[in-house]
């Protein structure tokens, strides 16, 4: 039952996170054109890193409220396989990944239905736009160094919670733009899913190839290289 309503509570902030994503560009935009600075890359890039951290913000503290939720599938096996994640386990990301993808189906079609339409042609989600394997290894490296910089950031970055989020977010939208010409990027199998399925894409080698099985590895090489440089403290070393 413990696993069943924290698959529930992931699937409704995963389609949280995927309606809200999309209206940090159209937020962004906005802002920007008002402040007559769209043409200038370093001050769009630092509206948008700031309205991320808002979102991450909120988004976090929906998910402690329901229980520990999550929304991206990535995210969860790096904290899994890093070793900080105790209540993780193979049977329970079994169940709560699927229910995330769910939850990116309800979300990006959620977001369609609402999105003023001179705003839609914004919503094409990630779409691989290289060659299949280049899709595949350009995923898995952003993924890679966005799990790293999660754990980290998370693990022994600043106290201070704000300041965490914002260079995750930092780290984030610098990654989302550096990856934008190769494939979207996604770094997160269930907000992939969800936009692929609204877009009639779910039932491809590409989407699972490229959004979920890269990311898995380049996630779980990420928390592999933490352990690697940060080592767990033993009981004895702890005493001492």
């Amino acid at each position: 039952m413990g696993v069943i309503k924290a698959a529930i509570g992931d699937a409704i902030l995963t389609s949280l996170w995927v309606f809200s994503l999309p209206l940090l560009g159209v937020f962004t935009r906005i802002i920007s054109t008002f402040l007559d600075v769209q043409t200038l890359l370093p001050v769009t890039l630092f509206i948008s890193i700031n309205l991320a951290t808002l979102l991450v913000l909120v988004i976090s503290l929906i998910g402690s409220a329901l229980g520990g939720a999550s929304f991206n599938p990535s995210t969860t096996v790096s904290l899994f396989a890093a070793g900080l994640k105790p209540d993780a386990s193979l049977f329970s990301m079994a169940v709560r990944f699927p229910a995330q993808a769910a939850g990116g189906v309800a979300g990006a079609m959620a977001i369609m239905q609402v999105i003023p339409t001179e705003y839609k042609h914004m919503l094409k989600g990630p779409y691989l736009k290289v060659e299949l394997h280049s899709g595949a290894i350009a995923e898995g490296v952003l993924t890679f160094v966005l799990s790293f910089a999660l754990l980290v950031i998370m693990g022994k970055g600043p106290k201070n919670l704000i300041l965490k989020i914002w260079l995750l977010a930092m780290a984030t939208v610098g990654l989302v733009f550096a990856g934008s010409s190769y494939t979207g990027p996604s770094m997160n199998p269930a907000n992939a899913f969800g936009w692929a399925f609204v877009n009639n894409r779910h039932n491809n080698w590409e989407l699972f190839y490229v959004y979920w099985i890269s990311p898995f590895i380049g996630a779980i090489l990420a928390a592999w290289f933490f352990k690697f440089l940060f080592p767990a403290k033993t009981n004895k070393e702890k005493k001492a």
